[in-house]
């Protein structure tokens, strides 16, 4: 079974092919990055005019590169939400035209879904059910996942998503966007002068706040004389070990919890090379373990939603021609 797997949602266009027997064929990636950058964030339009743009020649390449024809794809899985409405609009109204002229199914994905089964992709992935961290730009969540299609979602964030706080935070110093990556570099040259608080990491629940931690860090740089690079340096540091002690200490409370022994790591801050190693660390001491999916799959990308929609497959979980998106959509 062939699935063709296309990404959406916000400003990245990505489509892939996963083959139930060979596994993944190939994927392409455009991101939007250079686009947005000039307006510090990402400008709706101008990501699904971008998507327009590039989803057709994306799309040829992949095939090209493949060795794939069009009729042999058995299925198109695609991304349903959340995310914006037009860019998500681009995707679907792919899947189900080049679906309907092929006469196959499609299968409209969850965009967190996606996320949540991109480690699966690698080649020692864990069994279910397992404990997952989704920590990305608009979501921070520890997700009970039982098995394809049932998620408890039992902790979540109560403001800043972590990835919203590394960006913000990136930007408070000075380092543009998306700063998450530069600040993460900045606090390799850092040293641990200063102390940042640890919001919620005593807490009986196991939920996230970040915006007090971001705002921490704006009191820290204004009672700087002089905000020298070497400054900036500490100050990343300290807050990037304030925010994964954070996340740390709320996965090792979970596994705790519900008796599990697997957690996988997913999402755009899932990347960061000191969440990884403190992971790795501190779950090794109680014989857990962590799984991550390799770094080109941390951030949105149609891989994860190819493979998303042949799990599905496999559980009978598609639908025929349903042309709409869903913005706003619980993963639960």
């Amino acid at each position: 079974m062939l699935v063709l797997g296309i990404e959406t949602s916000c400003d990245e266009t990505g489509l892939a092919l996963f083959d139930n027997e060979k596994g993944l064929l190939g994927h392409v990636l455009h991101s939007q990055v250079d686009l947005h950058e000039a307006y510090g964030g990402v400008v709706p339009e101008l990501a699904s005019r971008d998507h327009i743009r590039l989803i057709l020649p994306l799309l040829e390449s992949l095939f090209k590169k493949t060795g794939v024809k069009k009729e042999d794809v058995d299925a198109i899985a695609y991304t349903q939400g959340p995310g914006l409405s037009g860019a998500l609009l681009v995707g679907s109204s792919l899947a189900e035209a080049l679906a309907f002229s092929l006469q196959i199914p499609t299968i409209p994905i969850h965009h967190l879904e996606g996320h949540l089964l991109a480690p699966l992709l690698e080649g020692d992935p864990p069994t279910f059910p397992f404990l997952a961290l989704l920590v990305s730009g608009g979501h921070t969540q520890i997700i009970h996942v039982k098995k394809i299609g049932q998620y408890e979602i039992i902790g979540d964030t109560l403001d800043d998503a972590a990835g919203e706080a590394f960006d913000k935070t990136a930007q408070l110093l000075g380092l543009g966007y998306p700063g998450g990556l530069a600040l993460s570099l900045l606090a390799e040259k850092g040293k641990p002068r200063f102390d940042l608080p640890r919001p919620l990491m005593h807490s009986k629940d196991l939920n996230f706040s970040f915006s007090g931690l971001k705002t921490a860090v704006l009191h820290l740089i204004r009672a700087q004389e002089y905000l020298t690079d070497e400054i900036k340096a500490d100050i990343a540091f300290a807050f990037q070990e304030a925010i994964t002690d954070v996340l740390t200490k709320k996965c090792l409370i979970g596994l705790d919890q519900t008796h599990l022994k697997n957690l996988i790591v997913s999402g755009g801050v899932g990347a960061n090379k000191q969440l990884r190693q403190k992971l790795k660390t501190e779950l090794s001491k109680k014989n857990y373990e962590v799984f991550f999916p390799r770094l080109e799959f941390c951030t949105d990308n149609g891989a994860m939603i190819a493979f998303t929609g042949a799990m599905r497959l496999k559980t009978s979980l598609k639908s025929d021609l349903r042309f709409a998106v869903k913005p706003r959509w619980q993963l639960a």
